[in-house]
């Protein structure tokens, strides 16, 4: 297909370099890796379960890719190793830039976070669009699996005082963190990739959903898959009052 025939997606943010100013662990299974410098400054504060996009350095040289069409890439051509994940806090004063990276084998992100310094380079893009929350709905059920949890957490922080259903799968009981508000949360733990969301499920099968609730999930493709055929096929739920996104996808 040539050039002309190929759709132009919309040119994101501009990539911003950062610099690490400390890492914390969350939990034995996520850390907190925070990014700043002057180069954030004007960085728009993320709205909630809102993206960003992390450039890694495959070297100790810092160099910023182009936009070029439908992507970014170096001045050679090459692809750069950029991943997109959810900032769990922007502090605009200071700017920082709180990343929490779920630690697991292997993965770029991953390795990352486990192995990066203060001191150490990146750059950022974005953010993304986040999630509008209906001030109006009677109650929230918020769903995901670890890599959800920091866009769990700024929500709970945005949402009014109505009730809560938390559902999050995660790998072991070391991946539970504190949510920080008092709502009614469930930790599912999973044994298997293709089980990922079925307790959630069952979970939300005991749940009466009305009109005047609103959901939200995010997590692995095929588990959001899953959710939305049974919110929206099996149980009839308005698509309109879901928001459901898939964050990642098992190879």
């Amino acid at each position: 297909m040539s050039d002309a025939g190929v759709r132009q997606r919309r040119e994101p943010p501009a990539l911003r370099p950062v610099a690490v100013v400390r890492t914390e662990r969350v939990s034995d299974l996520m850390v907190r890796v925070v990014v700043g410098g002057n180069a954030l400054e004007g960085f728009p504060i993320p709205a909630p379960a809102a993206s960003v996009r992390i450039l890694i350095p495959e070297s100790d040289e810092l160099i910023i890719p182009e936009w070029q069409g439908n992507e970014f890439r170096y001045a050679e051509g090459g692809r750069p190793l950029i991943r997109t994940l959810t900032p769990r806090r922007f502090d605009a004063d200071r700017r920082e830039l709180d990343l929490d990276i779920v630690l697991h084998d292997g993965g770029a992100m991953s390795q990352w976070g486990r192995a990066v310094e203060s001191g150490g380079r990146a750059a950022i893009s974005g953010p993304g669009r986040g999630y509008e929350i209906d001030h109006d709905a009677e109650r929230f059920v918020l769903v995901g699996d670890e890599t959800a949890i920091p866009a769990i957490c700024q929500l709970l922080e945005h949402i009014g005082p109505v009730p809560i259903v938390v559902h999050v799968d995660v790998r072991s009981s070391d991946a539970v963190v504190d949510l920080h508000r008092d709502v009614d949360a469930h930790w599912h733990i999973y044994d298997a990739i293709d089980a990922m969301g079925s307790s959630t499920i069952v979970a939300l099968e005991a749940l009466d959903l009305t009109s005047t609730d609103r959901v939200w999930a995010a997590g692995e493709a095929g588990a959001m898959r899953r959710l939305r055929t049974y919110l929206f096929e099996q149980r009839g739920f308005d698509r309109s009052s879901a928001s459901i996104r898939g964050y990642w996808k098992q190879r």
